[in-house]
């Protein structure tokens, strides 16, 4: 194995004994699971690296776009937080469960910070069962012809969620490769009227038993009216009645309305989340 720092890349023999780990906790982990079901820690398809530490591995972290630190205590942090740091950064951001990314970006702190934001608790919310009360029959999957029309919509979700803009230095043509990506694969919802999106949300990562919904955004004329409660529901609905999934998302804390929104849907919370922006 490959070791830096008391962290070690985590190679094809290691996968069962990974997946067992994560998938005792298959909702925190779906983003990663979604990954090494499909890849098998190829770092080619997985986009990333997969980082163990201790012999299990007791610590697991990935490496991407997204730093994603999963299982470990913060000898486990101290130790991926090394093998970050004597790298170049590549990802734009710390998101998984709370204990970790915060234990994690004290020791990163140093070296990558300060960070842009940082949102200490994130409820991770998830349902197994049909969604209760509204779901919006004019929520449903975007066509690829669509793509022009669905865009502006993801544009401004990103900007008020992420605080950038995701077509700048050159972004623009990655961006709308990803978009295109996903509604292609039949995880991008809307319910458009008069050919414009009043609510979109995405289906971001899918593992064998989950489902995470991202990117939920209701037109800022049309907010309050329950649009983002009745679409969320058919995001949902689709993903338990379809998909055969768990539902899951994660959301601020602060968003008050959105909790409530959620709740009204169904979702109960399943652990706690926490995100830091660089």
């Amino acid at each position: 194995m490959l070791k830096l720092a008391g962290a070690r890349l985590l190679q094809g023999r290691d996968v069962a004994c990974v997946r067992s780990l994560l998938e005792s906790d298959p909702v925190s982990a779906c983003m990663v699971l979604s990954r090494i079901e499909a890849a098998q820690v190829n770092p080619l398809y997985l986009s990333g690296e997969l980082w163990g530490y201790g012999s299990g591995p007791e610590g697991v972290c990935y490496s991407g776009a997204n730093l994603i630190p999963l299982r470990g205590g913060r000898d486990a942090m101290r130790a991926f937080a090394e093998r970050a740091a004597r790298r170049r950064r590549v990802c734009s951001s710390l998101v998984g469960p709370a204990e970790q990314v915060m234990a994690l970006w004290t020791e990163l702190s140093p070296h990558w910070g300060p960070a842009r934001e940082i949102r200490p608790e994130q409820p991770l919310l998830v349902m197994s069962e049909p969604p209760t009360g509204w779901v919006d029959p004019e929520v449903r999957q975007v066509r690829s012809e669509e793509l022009d029309s669905y865009l502006p919509a993801a544009v401004a979700m990103f900007v008020e969620e992420v605080g950038v803009d995701p077509r700048r230095n050159g972004g623009a043509v990655g961006y709308r490769a990803r978009i295109a990506d996903l509604i292609a694969s039949g995880r991008t919802f809307a319910r458009f009227e008069d050919g414009q999106v009043v609510f979109k949300a995405e289906i971001g990562a899918v593992s064998s038993t989950v489902g995470q919904i991202q990117g939920v955004w209701v037109r800022p004329d049309r907010r309050g009216s329950g649009l983002g409660a009745a679409g969320t529901a058919a995001v949902a609905d689709h993903l338990v009645r379809v998909m055969r999934r768990k539902a899951s998302l994660y959301v601020n804390d602060f968003n008050v309305a959105a909790r409530a929104a959620y709740r009204k849907v169904g979702f109960r919370r399943a652990g706690t989340f926490g995100t830091v922006l660089l």
